[in-house]
């Protein structure tokens, strides 16, 4: 019998709770898409770095799985709270008729079962070939060869979602006993008679928290923009985030206490139609709901901001590599060592050979002939040096300038010497790369820059001052501003700043600081080029390292296909997190905005048998529903959105050479795609839902 109550209920379910199924489903899907990963890249075919790049992200993932376990936990412990709610009077009907608490204990404790073991069946095969696909979006961004694809099954993400929901489940189940055990008979019967009391708040006290608290928000937005370099500290940082949180609650608190008045002073609005119900009835949603919207608008914020800068920096990142690696590959070395030096960490003094020594005054070409590379695996060969006078430091660049930038700047290391180079060794190297090469008369200097923060701050001191004083002589800046241009390949701008001087300008041979030899591998496919990489800056020439390794001999390098490599690397990394996180927190705010919704709707169906004994038709009562629950859902993702522009400005801004406000557009739209698809088909099952509700007769 109890099992048969069980699957009567549970098709039931079916028919009124389709948010719980669809959180359910939802959860257990994406918890195992995220978790297949490591199966999934069996398959693919990539280079080692990039092997290494998907294993840290595979462990990245496996451990926020964690914390969203703990959230999805929560999530269904708080969906099954509104189920048991929603069927209090049927409980105690059931006590009435003779029924123990231990007996309706057990209809729980095997519908519960039935369903996660359903969800958990739904949600595994919706998660299995939703998995396929997320192969194919791995493979696309790591540029990985997926000839060999076939359909992948995660033995491994199976248990581990099966494990984690099953704890879940349980928890539910102990939650749930205790529940019941807590009901007394009289307040079962009359649950669905008893609403919450609702207290009015002071009009002139809610205008007034609503200003002090748009104030904060306010001063919040300026300093994570137009104060953010003050931004340096945790500390510092959390201000804000904590003006964002209270600001956000005050918002929610305050707005119950005076939209309502306002608009009763608009006759016209408020007593055309059901609006004067609508009114009231989002009155006592918002009064009654300040935390729950508050937390859901902070959530919905996280996801906004989190997917728009992590879509925004991985289409950056692509448009930037082409431009920022324009060949093969960068080797560079220190030049003219001195004796010794003394290690910082260890504080001893350590000494160089001769050999050392003399190698770092010949180019980088010297060591590698020296040391046996065939160079013939080279070709556009440019080599050029690079000088640090050390009187010539940032700060004596900046001029008068100095102690402004200092004040608003002060982490930067101001006493670092210049790098600087001649303009006829630049040029080449401006030419090999397919930049705008200059010209410079005997007083004059260029300085070249690409980093924006560091651009907006030598333009400010250029403006200002340009005349430098060295080796007796003045000379002032050809340009009032920074010039586009880079050495160094990178994966963004990432250039603070190099000096160009005529090529009469006075520098010591003991003033170099780098060698640098910037070149292409003399091969044709993608694969000789990797071969000739691994024989320089990988392990592939071992004759060659080893010569070095004997020598103490330190070259350096980077290369084309290691920056991509890197570059893909972690902007996948960066977008699966944000993926992840982004859409468990909307399914959270969903789900949880939905069940508050068809509380509400429980709660109030009296009021909705009135309208209908007034004259009011079905047609108008669903109007008013729509409209409530429309607004009930609009508000904290209107907030939201505001939080977002600021926010995305924020991250965009700390992450000036990883992302682009130029890139927004797309991931913005991708965003709004994702948050549409999910928050629409919750606002459906809970308009869908709560109509059926309020139909049901008492």
């Amino acid at each position: 019998m109890l099992f048969k109550l069980s699957i009567r209920n549970m098709k039931k379910s079916f028919k009124d709770y389709a948010i719980y199924f669809l959180t359910l489903v939802l959860g257990v899907a994406i918890f195992y898409m995220f978790n297949s990963l490591d199966s999934q890249q069996a398959m693919l075919e990539v280079s080692q770095s990039t092997k290494s790049m998907i294993q840290l992200m595979i462990e990245l993932l496996s451990m926020i799985s964690v914390f969203i376990a703990i959230v999805l936990g929560f999530l269904i412990v708080y969906a099954n709270n509104f189920l048991i709610n929603r069927r209090k009077r049927e409980f105690g009907i059931y006590m009435t008729l003779g029924m123990g608490r231990r007996q309706i204990s057990s209809i729980i404790l095997l519908e519960t079962i039935l369903i996660g073991i359903l969800s958990l069946v739904i949600g595994l095969l919706i998660g299995i070939f939703a998995s396929q696909f997320m192969s194919i979006l791995v493979a696309k961004l790591f540029e990985a060869n997926m000839s060999e694809f076939t359909f992948v099954f995660s033995k491994e993400a199976c248990i581990k979602t099966c494990i984690y929901f099953a704890v879940m489940y349980l928890a539910v189940m102990v939650f749930n006993t205790l529940t019941i055990s807590r009901y007394k008979l009289i307040n079962l019967l009359t649950a669905i008679r008893k609403n919450e009391k609702i207290k009015m708040k002071n009009p002139i006290v809610s205008i007034l928290v609503f200003l002090a608290s748009s104030v904060l928000l306010g001063y919040a937005y300026y300093l994570v923009t137009g104060g953010v370099y003050e931004l340096q500290t945790g500390d510092e940082l959390l201000k804000p985030i904590l003006m964002g949180i209270v600001g956000t609650v005050g918002i929610f608190w305050s707005l119950s206490g005076f939209i309502l008045k306002i608009i009763q002073t608009r006759k016209k609005i408020y007593l055309k139609g059901t609006n004067m119900f609508v009114l009231r009835q989002l009155n006592n949603k918002i009064n009654t709901n300040i935390a729950s919207m508050s937390i859901i608008c902070l959530m919905l914020f996280m996801t906004i901001s989190a997917l728009s800068s992590s879509l925004s920096i991985q289409s950056e990142l692509d448009s930037k590599l082409e431009e920022f690696t324009p060949v093969d590959v960068n080797l560079y070395k220190s030049a003219y060592l001195p004796e010794s030096y003394v290690n910082s960490y260890t504080e001893q003094t350590v000494y160089y050979t001769e050999e050392q020594r003399e190698d770092s005054k010949k180019p980088v070409s010297y060591t590698l002939k020296n040391n046996g590379y065939d160079m013939n695996t080279l070709k556009d060969i440019v080599e050029i040096p690079i000088y640090a006078i050390p009187e010539w430091t940032f700060k004596y660049s900046l001029g008068n300038y100095f102690e402004t930038a200092q004040k608003q700047f002060s982490m930067i290391a101001y006493d670092t010497a210049e790098s600087i180079i001649k303009i006829s060794d630049y040029n080449k190297i401006a030419k090999l790369y397919g930049k705008e090469e200059y010209t410079l008369n005997d007083d004059e200097y260029i300085v070249l820059c690409d980093f924006e923060q560091m651009a907006d701050i030598r333009n400010a001191a250029l403006k200002e001052n340009s005349n430098i004083q060295i080796n007796g002589k003045t000379y002032h800046s050809k340009y009032n501003e920074c010039k586009d241009g880079f050495v160094f390949m990178s994966t963004s701008e990432m250039n603070a700043g190099i000096i160009l001087v005529p090529d009469n300008f006075e520098l010591k041979d003991e003033y170099k600081e780098q060698y640098l030899l910037a070149a292409n591998y003399n091969a044709k496919t993608q694969e000789e080029k990797q071969e000739i990489e691994n024989t320089l800056i990988g392990s592939g020439n071992t004759e060659f390292f080893e010569n070095l390794e004997e020598k103490g001999i330190n070259l350096d390098g980077t290369s084309k296909i290691s920056l991509e490599e890197a570059s893909k690397g972690l902007a996948t990394i960066i977008i699966f997190i944000a993926i992840y996180l982004g859409i468990v927190f909307l399914i959270a705010s969903s789900a949880i905005l939905a069940l508050k919704q068809l509380t509400e709707s429980s709660d109030n169906k009296q009021r909705y048998t009135i309208l209908r004994k007034i004259g009011c038709d079905e047609k108008m009562i669903n109007k008013a529903l729509f409209r409530q629950i429309f607004i009930f859902f609009m508000m904290p993702l209107a907030l939201a959105i505001i939080h977002s522009i600021f926010g995305i400005k924020f991250i965009l801004s700390m992450l000036a050479a990883l992302a682009s406000p130029d890139e927004l557009l797309p991931s913005i739209i991708v965003t709004a795609v994702i948050i549409g698809l999910i928050y629409g088909v919750y606002f459906l099952a809970t308009y869908y839902g709560s109509k059926n509700i309020i139909k049901e007769e008492e």
